[in-house]
């Protein structure tokens, strides 16, 4: 079974074990970089398959500080990794489906908002699979180029939009 938790910034001994294939890195970073990253206001969060840890991700809720496509009541999800030994088990999948009511009880936001490198439509596919929809628009100041806006209604029901499930 997949579910979410939280995770303190002390416990990088939970998901030191956690790392993605080197190409994938690129994208989501590694353990070490996110909590060398001075941002205390982002939550860490872990994703478990029956009480082990196998992913991490974390919640910005100063995102719009940061992307001004983002709006100041959004969050923002950063930083989302599944172990390579846990992908191709259908858990980043099942994470994204476990993300909406896990966010809308801690938050109150009406919206996760993220990007996804164009180049990664595995990782696009995951997220829409999850209940995100992408409205159209590009984000242009990535690293690696021009970036999916995605974003997920935290308290509303998937709407359909652009023949894609919101």
């Amino acid at each position: 079974m997949i579910a979410l938790a939280p995770l303190g910034r002390h416990e990088i001994d939970r998901v030191a074990h956690i790392s993605v294939a080197p190409e994938q890195e690129q994208f989501c970073g590694s353990i070490p970089y996110h909590f060398a990253l001075d941002e205390p206001e982002c939550d860490f969060h872990i994703v478990l398959r029956d009480d082990r840890v196998v992913g991490f991700f974390k919640i910005d809720p100063a995102f719009a500080s940061r992307y001004g496509f983002a709006t100041p009541d959004e969050v923002g999800l950063r930083g989302m990794m599944i172990d390579q030994a846990e992908q191709g088990r259908g858990t980043g999948k099942a994470a994204m489906s476990a993300l909406r009511p896990y966010l809308a009880a801690r938050y109150d936001a009406p919206t996760c908002v993220l990007t996804v490198n164009v180049v990664n439509p595995a990782a696009r596919a995951i997220y829409l699979s999850g209940g995100f929809y992408d409205e159209g628009a590009l984000y242009h100041g990535g690293r690696i180029g021009p970036q999916h806006i995605l974003r997920l209604n935290l308290h509303q029901k998937p709407i359909a939009r652009g023949g894609e499930l919101a």
